[in-house]
């Protein structure tokens, strides 16, 4: 019997995780334009292809500047993720919690793909289905592409009524936010540690450990300096 040790599990889980995002993604951006729409479950489960400058679920910092800053914030947040993950591997975490970080490292780490990449190797998707490597070259440079987002849950539909506030009379949806496979990652990996790991954060071990485990790393610094 093989048994695989916890870092090979977290990077198999990693793997597995980016390859079904990328596939779907990459699906849906070779086969459909902006804006159509493919009914998987009657009227409440839908392929509906948006794109985003963005963060999960849809939600976005305006113009280009806000674009860099939200791909370098991304490419930080996942070289921190991944420096946690080994942390807690090297201290013998529990498995569970290893897997839930390497989920929302995994979803971290699909968006930034998008958005590193799919502008270099794409050409835009408006009123066609786009194409992969493109000739003529792709719809953006390095870091400006723009998160592939496809599913689509508007599991309830009505009208606020006329009593409610703001709303009054307008459209409501549950669930409107359209996402993809990296955000439920993510979203996944925080409700696990928020459901079976809060104590985790408060045992004293836990934070003697990272104290441990800094000042160890303070002391190879000073032992490789000459």
């Amino acid at each position: 019997m093989i048994v695989m040790s916890l870092a090979k599990k977290s990077i198999l889980v990693v793997l597995i995780l980016l390859f079904l995002d990328q596939l779907l993604k990459i699906w849906v951006k070779t086969h459909m334009v902006i804006g159509q729409e493919i009914p998987v479950f009657d009227h409440w489960f839908l392929i509906h292809f948006i794109e985003n400058n963005g963060m999960a679920f849809g939600m976005e910092l305006a113009g280009k500047t806000g674009k860099i800053i939200l791909s370098l914030f991304r490419v930080i947040a996942v070289i921190l993720i991944g420096w946690y993950i080994s942390f807690l591997i090297r201290h013998k975490s529990p498995a569970g919690l290893v897997v839930a970080i390497s989920f929302i490292f995994a979803g971290a780490l699909g968006n930034i793909i998008d958005s590193a990449f799919y502008g270099m190797i794409f050409n835009d998707s408006y009123f066609h289905v786009a194409r992969l490597f493109p000739p003529h070259g792709g719809y953006a440079s390095f870091l400006h592409g723009k998160v592939v987002d496809m599913l689509y849950f508007p599991i309830i539909k009505g009208t606020f009524p006329a009593w409610f506030p703001v709303w009054r009379g307008q459209e409501f949806i549950f669930f409107r936010p359209v996402f993809n496979l990296s955000d439920s990652y993510i979203t996944i990996g925080v409700f696990v540690i928020l459901l079976f790991y809060r104590k985790f954060y408060g045992n004293p071990q836990h934070e003697e450990a990272k104290t441990s485990a800094s000042g160890k790393d303070i002391a190879d610094e000073d032992a490789k300096t000459p």
